[in-house]
């Protein structure tokens, strides 16, 4: 065959400085920690101050980036105008959120929520989009999610000892993800740019959202302390630009199935992270929930075994040729996020972040 001798394409014969399980690894770490940076960035500064720090040293790296491959800005005011919405939904609100969750919830709990997701993505990408069929699978999976939920809120003991503002604040910046990723499916999917090129701009016309809010609702601080100064940094830099290339740089080489598993180490390394740098407790409803909540995501991202019609069977006589048979509809290829995610991908298989790679915790 053809495809067999075809020589493979440039891009197999570059060699890797890492392997990709090892980068695969320190993205779960950057993204883990986040939750730890938001954490230590609101004891120094005001939570739209910690979001518009991380945006902005977010968009500094993914820039250099973008300059350094000589990636151009999307064109068009329609595609500028979903980045609009697209960076509100998936950077500003639920970055925002966040911070503002962390003030009165342990960065454990706001990890965990960040895993519900993809159970907002497949309960809302049923309504929202028409070719994405409930599966009794995954309608199992919504369900057993939503049980996880429960069981790391202590819903038994009538949540007492939670924050009920706090949880609702975290829970709403997944749900925002979720949105956010259906939008960005059904308005930026083909616009012809690039990922890196969507991410930054996504993330730079979020940087001037906050920069037009955090003054409103802020006034600068009277002194800077250092650690919080450097995990606001350590947030933006790492989590919301480096992150990104990393996961770029994975998709590319294992696929966007494989890449998203990170979702799965997420909240694992946020929770110990949270126990061990910052003397959180964590009680045993926590880890088994979480624990239930993220199977349950998995369940979501199930999907029916494909079904290909077959070609009826032509008689054969001597002397002739055998049919050709009927062609096979082939699956439309999944393009690599994401949080930030790529427009195409599906906001369900996705669990994240969002998901967006510019959408990430």
């Amino acid at each position: 065959m053809s495809s067999a001798t075809s020589p493979p394409p440039p891009s197999a014969h570059r060699p890797r400085l890492l392997d990709w399980r090892v980068r695969f690894g320190v993205l779960a770490l950057i993204w883990g920690f986040s939750f730890v940076f938001i954490k230590v960035g609101t004891e120094g500064f005001a939570p739209f101050q910690v979001t518009f720090g991380r945006l902005l040293f977010g968009t500094a790296v993914l820039a250099v980036a973008m300059l350094v491959k000589r990636e151009r800005l999307p064109r068009g005011r329609r595609t500028w105008f979903h980045l609009t919405v697209a960076a509100f939904l998936l950077n500003a609100l639920p970055f925002s959120l966040f911070s503002y969750a962390e003030l009165t919830i342990p960065s454990t709990l706001a990890g965990i929520c960040n895993a519900t997701t993809p159970l907002w993505g497949m309960a809302l990408s049923l309504v929202a989009l028409s070719e994405d069929r409930p599966t009794r699978v995954r309608a199992a999976g919504l369900g057993i999610g939503f049980i996880g939920v429960l069981t790391v809120l202590g819903a038994w003991q009538g949540f007492s000892g939670l924050d009920v503002t706090g949880t609702a604040m975290a829970l709403l910046a997944s749900f925002s993800y979720a949105v956010g990723w259906i939008y960005v499916r059904r308005t930026l999917a083909g616009s012809g740019a690039s990922n890196l090129s969507l991410a930054g701009s996504q993330v730079g016309l979020a940087t001037l959202q906050l920069a037009v809010v955090t003054p409103l609702f802020t006034s600068l601080p009277t002194s800077v302390e250092v650690v919080p100064l450097l995990a606001v940094i350590a947030l933006g830099a790492l989590g919301t630009g480096y992150a990104m290339l990393l996961q770029y740089g994975v998709v590319a080489e294992v696929g966007p199935t494989t890449a998203s598993m990170v979702t799965y180490f997420i909240p694992v390394i946020a929770t110990a992270a949270g126990v061990a740098l910052l003397d959180e407790r964590l009680a045993w409803n926590t880890p088994v929930g979480a624990a239930i909540v993220l199977a349950g995501a998995a369940l979501t991202q199930r999907r029916a075994p494909a079904r290909h019609p077959k070609s009826p069977a032509q008689p054969i006589t001597r002397g002739s040729t055998p049919a050709a048979p009927a062609p096979v509809p082939t699956p439309a290829p999944v393009s690599a996020p994401t949080s930030t995610p790529t427009p195409a991908r599906d906001p369900a298989q996705d669990p994240a972040p969002d998901r967006h790679p510019a959408a990430r915790p």
